[in-house]
């Protein structure tokens, strides 16, 4: 499982205009089970998501894609968890 943190980087102006696509971006990754969720950090500092059942290899592939992070918008940070212990259910959505 891999915790992904978008932080607004140099052109956090063009957010606006780059919004839809990063929003079909992330709606792609969650309807292919890839992302549980996605949300913003506190203080409006960007975003976070978690994703599942790639390799950090893939992920990185697949957060290069974003239009935010293309156009640099924001700036990514992929933290790989190996996770040694899970709710009941849990399990089942990691695969």
């Amino acid at each position: 499982m891999h915790i992904v943190l978008l932080k607004f980087g140099p052109n956090r102006s063009q957010a606006a205009q780059r919004m839809a696509g990063h929003k079909e971006w992330i709606e792609k990754g969650i309807s292919d089970g890839v992302f549980l969720l996605a949300g913003s950090l506190e203080n409006a500092q960007g975003g976070a998501l978690l994703a599942v059942k790639l390799s950090k290899a893939e992920v990185i592939a697949l957060v290069e894609e974003d239009p935010f992070v293309k156009h640099q918008v924001v700036e990514p940070e992929i933290i790989s968890v190996a996770p040694s212990r899970m709710a009941i259910g849990l399990a089942e959505l990691v695969g």
